[in-house]
């Protein structure tokens, strides 16, 4: 259980993450090719390979706002395609929000998932129900504040954050696509969950389990 995650700990995360979406590869693929180009996997997996392999060689010493900033600019070389430009921008975003953090505890981590949504929202011109990432993003920096201003620990604030994101990814199937190759589909992409939401709710609730773990 962690109290706060430091930069020792959001390297380990990054490994994590280049596991999980090298794990999910496949499925991200399939969900994409329903009603997009097949490509989503392939950039997920390709970004955070990258963006952990980066973390990694520059080291804990660079500390929480570098090593983000790091793996933002890494990703936006490596996966210059929509999502990968978007995930870039959110982590770009989180690193000017935790300037001079030593750790993230739960008010940390709300105002770098805020940043990483407002980013998001900007950089894609998109608005909550518009069936994308944000639908995601907006629902877990909502819970992460509402926790963390109610005094609660970073753990319990993360899964409060990936129950909303969970509940939100649930939500995104009865939405209709209003932007990418999504929206030319229209009525089709009702009943099919958002694959970029999808991405949200992966790196939220691995975040989640990471801070929870014993290691």
């Amino acid at each position: 259980m962690m109290d706060a995650i430091k930069a020792s700990d959001l390297i380990r995360l990054f490994e994590t993450w280049k596991s999980l979406f090298a794990e999910q590869r496949e499925f991200l693929i399939s969900l994409d090719g329903k009603v997009g180009d097949s490509d989503l996997g392939i950039t997920m997996s390709k970004s955070f390979a990258a963006a952990a392999d980066a973390v990694a060689a520059e080291g804990e010493a660079a500390g929480i706002s570098k090593l983000l900033r790091m793996a933002g600019a890494t990703m936006a070389r490596t996966a210059p395609s929509t999502m990968g430009t978007l995930t870039a921008t959110g982590f770009l975003r989180a690193s000017k929000s935790t300037e001079g953090a030593a750790a993230l505890g739960a008010g940390e981590m709300a105002g770098f998932w805020r940043a990483f949504r407002d980013g998001v929202a900007e950089r894609g011109k998109a608005k909550v129900g518009d069936k994308t990432l944000l639908d995601v993003l907006d629902p877990i920096a909502v819970a992460l504040e509402a926790a963390a201003g109610s005094g609660e620990p970073l753990t319990k604030a993360l899964a409060a954050a990936s129950d909303a994101a969970e509940q939100a990814l649930e939500a995104t199937k009865s939405m209709l696509a209003q932007h990418g190759k999504a929206a030319a589909f229209q009525e089709k992409t009702i009943g099919l969950q958002d694959a970029g939401a999808t991405v949200g709710y992966f790196l939220i609730r691995s975040m989640a389990e990471f801070a929870s773990s014993d290691t």
